[in-house]
C-alpha cells in the first residue's frame, strides 16, 4: 500500500499582481514541497476583503492571474490541489463556528493585528473581519487536516493561535481536527528596486509577468551606492539591491563573487553589474513567460484547474464539516 503523504496547506492574497519578492519568498519553497507532501495551495481571497473590502473590482481577476503566475512558476496541478477559498464556503461555515468559542483577547494580541491598525490609516480596519483574520486562517489550515504549514520564524506566533483554537476546540467537543505545526522555512526577503520594503504602493517591483523591455528598465533604474558617483571608486555590496538580486537569482556564483570583489575595489560599473542581472533575471522569468502564455492561451484550461481543485477541496472540507457538526451536536438527520 503506498503511504499517504503528510498534508500541507498554504495560500495567498490576490491582491496584485506576483512579483519576484512572491517568488522567493514563497513560491519556490512551495514547488519542491509538491514531491514531500500533499499540499494544498489556495488563493485566499476572502482574506483580501479583509484590507480590500472597498475595491473589489480586480479581485477574481488577480486570482486568475494569480494561479497562472503559480503554475508558470512550477506549481503543477497534476500534484498540488490548486484552488479558490471561496469555491469552497465550508471555510465561512467553520470560521462561524469556531468564532462561537474564541475570546476576543486572543485575537487582539496577534503580533500583526495593532501593527497594522497603525500602519495602514488609508482604509478603515475596524471591522469584525479584519479582527477576525486569524480564526477565518485556522479554519483553512484545520479544514484539509494539514499536519504542516509552511511558515516563516516570524510568523510562529499565528500558528500558535491557531494551535490554541484546535485546543479549546477538543476540550469542548472532543478531537476533530490534526494540531497543525509549523514547517520551518526560509522566508527570505527581497528589497524593492529602491530599497525600501517591496510594496504594491511603492511601485517598486518586478512583476513575474513583467516583458523583457520592462525588466530591463526595470534593473536599469535600481537603486546602487549613492556614493559612488563614478565607476573607478570602490562601491558597497551589502546593503546594496542589485547584489542582493544577484544573490537571489544568479546561478553562476563565481560570476557574483568577480562582480563583488571588482564592485568594492572600483574596478566594475554599475552598467555592466545590472546588465549582468538583467541576463540572469531572464534564466528566470523567459521560461515563465513561456509556461503562462501557453496556459492564457486556453482560458478553459485555466478556469478548470481551479474549479477542479476547488470540487476536490470542497470534497475534503465537507467531511471535515460533517465532523464538526457531530461533535457540536448540531448535526440534523
Amino acid at each position: 500500500m503506498t503511504p499517504v503523504k503528510p498534508r500541507v496547506v498554504s495560500g495567498m492574497r490576490p491582491t496584485g499582481p506576483l512579483h519576484l519578492g512572491h517568488l522567493v519568498g514563497a513560491l519556490r519553497n512551495w514547488i519542491p514541497m509538491q514531491d514531500q507532501y500533499d499540499c494544498f495551495y489556495f488563493v485566499a481571497d476572502w482574506h483580501a476583503l479583509t484590507s480590500e473590502y472597498g475595491a473589489t473590482d480586480d479581485i477574481a481577476g488577480h486570482t486568475y492571474a494569480n494561479v497562472a503566475d503559480w503554475i508558470a512558476a512550477g506549481l503543477d496541478p497534476e500534484q498540488c490541489t490548486i484552488f479558490v477559498q471561496s469555491l469552497v464556503p465550508e471555510h465561512a461555515e467553520l470560521h462561524l463556528l469556531l468564532s462561537m468559542i474564541v475570546p476576543v483577547p486572543w485575537l487582539e494580541r496577534v503580533p500583526t493585528y495593532k501593527e497594522q491598525r497603525e500602519q495602514i490609516t488609508e482604509r478603515d480596519l475596524s471591522t469584525y473581519g479584519f479582527l477576525g483574520y486569524p480564526l477565518l486562517q485556522t479554519a483553512d489550515i484545520v479544514m484539509y487536516d494539514a499536519q504542516f504549514v509552511p511558515v516563516g520564524e516570524d510568523q510562529v506566533p499565528h500558528l500558535e493561535l491557531s494551535r490554541e483554537v484546535v485546543r479549546r476546540f477538543h476540550a469542548l467537543y472532543g478531537e476533530v481536527f490534526v494540531e497543525p505545526q509549523p514547517l520551518l522555512t526560509r522566508f527570505p526577503r527581497l528589497p524593492g528596486l529602491d530599497n525600501r520594503k517591496m510594496s504594491k504602493s511603492y511601485g517598486n517591483a518586478i512583476d513575474l509577468a513583467d516583458d523583457v523591455a520592462t525588466v530591463r528598465a526595470k534593473v536599469r533604474s535600481m537603486y546602487t551606492d549613492p556614493a559612488r558617483i563614478r565607476a573607478d571608486i570602490p562601491g558597497n555590496v551589502e546593503g546594496n539591491p542589485v547584489f542582493t538580486y544577484h544573490d537571489a537569482f544568479n546561478p553562476d556564483a563565481a560570476e557574483v563573487n568577480d562582480l563583488k570583489t571588482r564592485y568594492r575595489e572600483g574596478r566594475v560599473g554599475d552598467v555592466e553589474v545590472k546588465q549582468r542581472l538583467i541576463a540572469a533575471l531572464e534564466l528566470t522569468l523567459e521560461p515563465m513567460r513561456q509556461r503562462r502564455a501557453a496556459l492564457l492561451a486556453r482560458p478553459e484550461r485555466l478556469r478548470d484547474i481551479i474549479h477542479d481543485g476547488s470540487q476536490k477541496a470542497r470534497g475534503v472540507a465537507r467531511e471535515t464539516m460533517a465532523r464538526v457538526r457531530e461533535a457540536m451536536k448540531i448535526a440534523y438527520r
